[in-house]
């Protein structure tokens, strides 16, 4: 091993995708002092699913906020805290909370840009997804509701470097970003992260595996699921690119169209209901932008439209 190699893996550890978003946090806090963080037991307790753990006695009770249990409430008291100058990051304890504070965000957050020209550097956390038996309450994917809502910006990371790199860049920015973390990659996946700060761009999707026959197009947990699927296929000589979005909002619209040109064939992979979800915006997109180069039809891959489940065999059926 060169020294170069050397210095450059001594710089470098293992973390999973939890504690990528928990570093993410850590990091930017002590960076920027106007960056707080605010939800449901997220000080004392260390959070649902132990991701501010310690923070509280790091950073003190008036950067890491308790909150009642008052979506509406506290995500409105943030919009204010933002729109004064400060960064707050609000953690939903569950995604399918989110609905509580839907009018703050897609009404007050999302429109404050358009009416008065004001920043709102907010971020949301919104753990999402199927894999940890939260049956219908606790388990929905609802980033199709805010999909076509002006003024918000939308990522959902899938490894534990985008996890990391996209949070930090979602804090960064100037106005308000929804980060839905998959609930199910927090402990099973593991990655080699740099010690030194770096971000991952907001609008840019990731080609996670080339290929020439058919695009899969996804984010999130279905990324992985759709990987493991392309190595299944390429043992029948089936070569499959899988485009991870990161960003569902704004889409990275030339990245899509790209590899749907390279391949013409495309399977469009989300985890949310069918209906309505992000991919038949994406499959309207290709049929609007590249109908002359594919060579089959656009098909959805997608959960039925039910509630999830608690039962671990209807999980699966869903899934």
């Amino acid at each position: 091993m060169s020294a170069a190699t050397a210095a450059r893996v001594s710089e470098e550890k293992e973390v999973t995708y939890l504690q990528a978003i928990s570093e993410a946090l850590d990091e930017e806090m002590t960076r920027d002092q106007r960056v707080f963080l605010m939800g449901e037991d997220i000080g004392v307790y260390g959070g649902a699913f132990k991701i501010t753990e310690g923070f509280l006695e790091k950073y003190g009770e008036w950067r890491v906020l308790d909150t009642p249990l008052a979506e509406s409430g506290f995500v409105g008291a943030a919009i204010g805290a933002a729109m004064m100058g400060l960064r707050p990051v609000v953690e939903m304890q569950f995604a399918d909370f989110i609905s509580c504070a839907f009018d703050q965000i897609t009404e007050v957050a999302g429109k404050n840009h358009y009416r008065l020209g004001a920043a709102v550097p907010l971020v949301i956390r919104a753990p999402f997804g199927v894999g940890v038996h939260g049956g219908p309450f606790h388990s929905e994917c609802p980033e199709g509701w805010f999909f076509h809502s002006p003024g918000l910006k939308i990522v959902a990371p899938s490894p534990p470097y985008d996890a990391k790199g996209l949070l930090k860049a979602a804090i960064r920015d100037p106005n308000p970003v929804l980060y839905f973390e998959h609930k199910f990659l927090y402990r099973r996946l593991k990655a080699v992260l740099p010690k030194e700060d770096y971000i991952v761009p907001i609008g840019k999707a990731d080609v996670k595996r080339s290929g020439t026959d058919i695009s899969v197009i996804t984010y999130g947990a279905m990324v992985h699921v759709a990987l493991e699927a392309a190595e299944t296929l390429s043992k029948e000589g089936i070569d499959v690119e899988v485009l991870d979005l990161r960003t569902l909002s704004p889409l990275d619209k030339e990245s899509i169209f790209a590899s749907v040109r390279k391949t013409s064939k495309a399977i469009v992979l989300h985890e949310d209901n069918k209906t309505g979800g992000v991919g038949a915006e994406i499959a309207a997109l290709l049929s609007e932008e590249c109908f002359g180069c594919l060579d089959g039809p656009i098909m959805r891959i997608a959960a039925p439209d039910t509630p999830v489940p608690f039962s671990t065999p209807l999980v699966l059926k869903k899934a």
